[in-house]
């Protein structure tokens, strides 16, 4: 029997798991917190998928294609949006209760950049909560492993390839198979949507495993995170509904930088929100949500609607501040259509993975989406992948490192905070490559700073290194990579300083992942400068 260790309990994660356990393989899942506490059940809009006559999946296709600005894997979007009326059909029958409108069909709501209302929710705003109670349910039924509070500290390798994993307390757990579904790295930046488990731990763990990486210099980052309290998202699906957003005159600004105003793109909208801001002082930018009303923003919206009120504010009265905030990794760990990495016995999915899916900007609502198709495939693929090389016996291997500039000799004293803030400022929603220079010469610094830090914090400080290193070897803006030096200077790649860090450079090393499409079209010009201090403050 298959031995499988899959670490991290989200919707990718457990679809991996069920399929693979379903599938004759013993399985063990690994998470660091509880089963449930995951970026899952923090996701709000819902699940984008073809499931009405008057939608296609060549339109889902086409809706990918476009937000990821012509940069995707046209293989990966065609199985995502292929496979996702039977991944939605699955999910129902594991207990997910969708919304419906009153003729029984499902509710379908529209979000930014869909050219058709397509996307699925439940409980309103709490879809993740409900995807990640019904699967933890199943998973629970099935009778798979469970172990809760562990954390990954590596990855065990024996004759180049995985033959388990190690745990913070030194613990190690033989498998025949590792699957890493370990989400992504909202962490590295000072403004995140993301929660604190957030710290790229799989990622990080490939890479030292000696795993390709990929397109690490696309970071999404959410136009509308609540600028009052502690970071809270609030759904692209509120915009979907009506809401706009404008400035301190009270005007829909949006519609400077794209014509379809506050349901372009993500990118689009952040950058846009970044200029108001820029032109007001630093101050948010306001969701007006008010001709909603109340009652039906309590319906539609409860867990967005309490939070606001719990910070003093009534969105169905006033509307309420925002502003943009680190919220998704596109790039990851290359993989195959199936999880594969380059790595035998190393799989990898949902925002952990690299499939090529969303290209340089990912289409609201397709995480979900992404975790469930790819996550079941990789755990049909596992358990039929039985002929992986037996390794002769030996120890850990070392793991390859990444070149580095020369440190920084004034760095400040490393700490997570620090790395936040120097990520946030010259690697976040805007970047130049003076910015990026002084990010690598910091973070040289801190690399070669033989403290001791967390397991946590050295994944993340690993994967800054990887994320800027990308960024600076990417010369032109794109998508979600905007480089106020080259708005318009298209996409040309060069090679990362000493390994594979772009997707230039590794498509080659996973046959099995075609080759991304390549596109020369501009961004909108709705950042031309670097965000003002103030920004960073709120």
């Amino acid at each position: 029997m298959t031995t499988v260790v899959v670490v991290g309990s989200g919707i990718a994660g457990l679809t991996a798991a069920l399929h693979a356990a379903e599938n004759g393989c013993h399985v063990t899942i690994v998470t660091k917190g509880a089963l449930s506490d995951t970026n899952t059940r923090w996701a709000q809009g819902g699940v984008a998928a073809v499931t009405h006559p008057a939608d296609s999946v060549a339109s889902h296709a086409a809706d990918t294609r476009t937000a990821g600005a012509g940069l995707n894997d046209p293989a990966a979007v065609n199985v995502l949006v292929g496979e996702g009326p039977a991944i939605i059909a699955e999910l129902v029958a594991r207990g997910v209760d969708f919304d419906r409108a009153p003729d029984g069909d499902f509710a379908r709501g529209l979000e930014a950049a869909h050219a058709i209302p397509r996307v699925l929710h439940a409980g309103g705003d709490a879809t993740g909560a409900e995807i990640q109670a019904a699967l933890g349910a199943a998973v629970r039924s099935a009778g798979l492993r469970v172990r809760e509070h562990a954390l990954l500290r590596d990855l065990v390798l024996r004759g180049g390839r995985v033959v388990g994993i190690e745990l913070g307390g030194g613990e190690r757990i033989d498998a025949d198979a590792v699957i890493l579904a370990t989400g992504g790295a909202g962490q590295l930046y000072a403004h995140t949507t993301n929660p604190q488990g957030a710290t790229g731990d799989g990622i990080a763990a490939a890479l030292r495993a000696g795993a390709a990486v990929a397109d690490l210099e696309f970071v999404q980052f959410h136009p509308t995170a609540l600028a009052v309290g502690a970071p809270f998202l609030v759904s692209e699906a509120v915009r979907g509904e009506g809401a706009t957003l404008i400035d301190d005159a009270g005007r829909r600004f949006c519609f400077d930088a794209h014509p379809d105003g506050e349901l372009a793109p993500r990118d689009v909208v952040a950058r846009a929100n970044a200029r108001a801001m820029a032109a007001q002082n630093g101050r948010p930018v306001r969701l007006d949500a008010t001709a909603l009303g109340a009652s039906r923003l309590a319906r539609r919206f409860p867990t967005i609607d309490a939070a606001g009120r719990e910070r003093g504010l009534d969105w169905a009265v006033h509307p309420i501040p925002v502003t943009p905030a680190a919220h998704y990794l596109m790039g990851g760990v290359v993989t195959d259509l199936d999880g594969r990495t380059t790595v035998p016995g190393l799989y990898a999915v949902g925002e952990t993975a690299r499939t090529g899916v969303h290209g340089a900007n990912r289409l609201a609502s397709n995480s979900l989406l992404e975790g469930a198709v790819f996550g079941a495939r990789a755990g049909d693929a596992v358990a039929r992948d039985r002929a992986w090389p037996v390794p002769p016996p030996a120890e850990r291997e070392p793991a390859g490192t990444l070149p580095l500039r020369p440190p920084t000799p004034d760095a400040v004293p490393f700490s997570r905070v620090a790395l936040q803030q120097v990520m946030w400022t010259e690697a976040g929603l805007v970047r130049d490559a003076a910015g990026l220079e002084r990010a690598a010469g910091i973070l040289a610094a801190w690399n070669a700073d033989p403290s001791p830090r967390s397991v946590e914090d050295a994944n993340l400080l690993l994967v800054a290194v990887h994320v800027v290193a990308a960024a600076r070897a990417r010369t032109g803006s794109i998508g979600a990579h905007y480089r106020s030096d080259a708005p318009d200077a298209g996409v040309p790649v060069l090679p990362a300083p000493g390994g594979a860090t772009t997707s230039e450079a590794v498509d080659a090393a996973v046959v099995a992942t075609p080759h991304p499409a390549r596109s020369s079209a501009a961004p909108d010009d709705a950042a031309s400068a670097p965000l003002p201090q103030e920004v960073l403050a709120c």
